[in-house]
């Protein structure tokens, strides 16, 4: 009789489970769990990026203040934008900060790699550099601001060098050496982070390959210019593309340390006085938009810029496999031979 029952369940239709039969069963748990994974985040972010950052793309087109009345003008505000010359008159600081870019990118590469290598004391150096870009960018304003003032730490300094000071310019005032001063701000902070991303990148570096270098008598340039080079452009060509779109969204140093004074207001500076003290919400708002596809605009052209400029990634792979597999042929014939 079991045999029979046995027989007649294998050879019938399988019987479709119930939605609160299969809510409980492993496969609907499953379920369950993922699609909570992928709402709560998307939820949040619609919340507070994408429903603010349409708020605001509708706030740009009227005339507007935080309370009171609205006026629809159109495109009137994005042209104001263009029309006034403290808005993009501003855009031209973010050069400085673009070559400053340039510096912290060269600074932390060169030190990526020294570090990369056996140094003795190099771990707790990696830390000490690491470490500024930590603290909070309000606390670091405050730092350099007493840094920078007249008579105070930075020509201290320099006084114990042997420079005088009456010689010695405004580090704030001077609009000849302000915004450098503000961009070196930036460099201290921020250079440790790319530092501790090419030292990862050149870590993951096969190390025989270094062997098989040494062994055909390279030295350490020609080892990072034809093996660390090769194998970390990836990462170079993102912090590149990160640091230059972060110039032009500048705001903690000019902000907190001068206050956008002596032509130190960067864009965002600009952008916060007339959101804020000139309670022109729907100005700020077209600025913002503006800035917001100049930055869209600038990752773009960078992107083309090292796609056709530099190798594709494929042929880099390809290339480098090549080279990996013929040094490391050398390597073992040559262990052979011992």
């Amino acid at each position: 009789m079991a045999a029979m029952t046995q027989t007649v369940n294998n050879s019938g239709r399988h019987k479709k489970r119930t939605f609160g039969e299969w809510a409980r069963s492993r496969d609907g748990q499953k379920v369950f769990v993922m699609v909570a994974f992928m709402i709560i985040p998307l939820v949040l972010l619609f919340v507070f990026t994408y429903l603010p950052f349409a708020e605001m793309f509708g706030f740009s087109f009227y005339n507007m203040k935080y309370t009171g009345d609205r006026k629809f003008v159109g495109l009137k505000n994005y042209i104001r934008v263009f029309q006034r010359s403290d808005c993009f008159g501003a855009l031209k600081l973010s050069l400085y900060y673009m070559g400053g870019s340039i510096v912290q990118l060269a600074l932390s590469l060169y030190l990526a790699t020294v570090l990369s290598f056996k140094v003795k004391g190099g771990s707790v150096f990696k830390g000490f550099m690491f470490f500024p870009y930590l603290i909070n960018g309000i606390a670091i304003g405050f730092i350099f601001k007493f840094f920078y003032t007249r008579g105070f730490v930075f020509d201290t300094v320099l006084q114990w060098c042997g420079f005088s000071l009456d010689n010695l310019p405004y580090w704030l005032k001077d609009q000849s050496i302000n915004n450098i001063s503000l961009v070196g701000t930036s460099v201290w902070r921020y250079f440790g982070q790319n530092m501790v991303l090419f030292i990862g990148a050149i870590m993951s570096v096969d190390a025989e390959l270094y062997e098989a270098a040494m062994l055909d008598g390279a030295g350490r340039f020609q080892q990072f210019k034809y093996i660390i080079l090769p194998s970390i452009k990836t990462i170079i060509t993102l912090n590149v593309i990160l640091s230059i779109t972060g110039s032009l969204s500048a705001f903690e140093p000019p902000y907190v340390i001068t206050d956008g004074a002596n032509g130190t207001g960067t864009y965002f500076v600009v952008m916060h006085e007339i959101s804020h003290t000139q309670q022109k919400v729907g100005l700020a708002s077209a600025m913002a938009i503006i800035l917001l596809m100049i930055i869209f605009a600038a990752t773009i052209l960078q992107k083309v810029f090292f796609k056709y400029v530099f190798k594709s990634a494929e042929d880099e792979d390809l290339n480098a496999t090549a080279k990996r597999d013929k040094k490391l042929a050398k390597l073992a014939q040559r262990k052979a031979g011992r």
